[in-house]
């Protein structure tokens, strides 16, 4: 909090007692502090043309606490831009725990004039109190955003600003309703994420830990599809079925398996793990593991007899384009 204040200023005499009384006092305080005055209002802290992503806090082997990461990233945001002072108090300074900042934000962003962000404050807390998995998969996301997307300067950015990253988020606690029978309240959730992100997964859908959904607008995710560990997926991949059937209908992703913009995966078939499915494909069949599978209809790279395996997890190198010279010749 004391990053906030202006050391430059000299802080008026109060000519009253503060009322202690009032629980909002403490919260008062920060922003009298912290709301900008005109000459505020341009950041006195010189940009860097060569922005880099800064280390953070805490940072080490085996990782650090990416809660009290992004409470030091939020002060020094605040510091910078002195007038996102109340969104970075209400969002995330104000709160002890990633878990009730997560309720509060997802809230504020899915709320409507019929469902208001208190009650769903509430109907996220207690999911994510009940199910601690949750949020120890909400930190494998935020470090797998940080760690692949090289647009993406630290954890607070993801944490407010990813719509693929929220959207992910809520179809966790949707999924948690959905297993528990509450299946009217995890649709209407998924609703306000289609409406709100544009991102649209059914409930019933199973998501593993690390996911990455770069960009997402427009991704789609059948009720029977299932993603593992470590996924990057872009925006308007498909996962879904091949006509009205009902049942197990829906692709299953393998482990580290990069799904390239515009990707259509149909059907009850296996994406190995390690695969990668080039942008704009649209997948038929099942896809052996570490192979790269192109075109429409996706044909894999080498051939089905012998296709060329990948060395590297594609999830995590994000590598779109390395197969290109082994199919074509063609120079722009």
């Amino acid at each position: 909090m004391a990053t906030c204040i202006d050391t430059s200023r000299v802080e008026p005499k109060q000519t009253h007692e503060p009322d202690r009384s009032n629980p909002d006092h403490h919260g008062c305080k920060y922003v009298e502090y912290c709301r900008p005055s005109f000459c505020d209002l341009v950041s006195r802290v010189p940009l860097c043309q060569n922005h880099q992503k800064p280390k953070l806090v805490d940072e080490g082997e085996g990782g650090g606490d990416i809660w009290l990461a992004m409470v030091e990233e939020a002060k020094i945001d605040v510091k910078q831009e002195p007038i996102l002072s109340n969104y970075y108090y209400n969002s995330i300074l104000s709160h002890k725990s990633l878990e009730s900042a997560l309720a509060s934000h997802l809230s504020s962003k899915l709320s409507s004039s019929i469902l208001p962000s208190t009650t769903l404050v509430d109907l996220f807390a207690s999911v994510l109190a009940e199910d601690g998995e949750i949020i120890e998969a909400v930190k494998k996301d935020l470090e797998a955003a940080r760690e692949r997307d090289p647009a993406c300067v630290s954890y607070v950015h993801c944490f407010l600003n990813f719509k693929g990253f929220l959207a992910c988020q809520a179809h966790r606690i949707a999924h948690k309703l959905w297993s528990q029978g509450r299946k009217s309240l995890a649709l209407l959730i998924q609703n306000r994420v289609s409406k709100v992100f544009a991102v649209d997964i059914h409930p019933g859908a199973k998501i593993g830990r690390g996911i990455l959904f770069d960009h997402a607008t427009g991704v789609v995710i059948g009720e029977t599809a299932v993603i593992g560990d470590d996924v990057s997926i872009l925006h308007n991949v498909t996962l879904g079925g091949t006509g009205k059937e009902s049942g197990d209908r829906h692709p299953k992703i393998g482990d580290g398996v990069l799904i390239g913009a515009g990707a259509c995966v149909l059907g009850n078939l296996k994406i190995g793990d390690g695969a990668r499915i080039g942008a704009g494909s649209v997948v038929l069949k099942a896809v052996p593991p570490r192979a790269t599978a192109v075109g429409n209809p996706a044909r894999l790279i080498g051939g089905k007899g012998n296709p060329i395996k990948l060395d590297k997890l594609p999830g995590f190198t994000m590598d779109h384009t390395s197969h290109i010279h082994e199919w074509s010749d063609y120079v722009i």
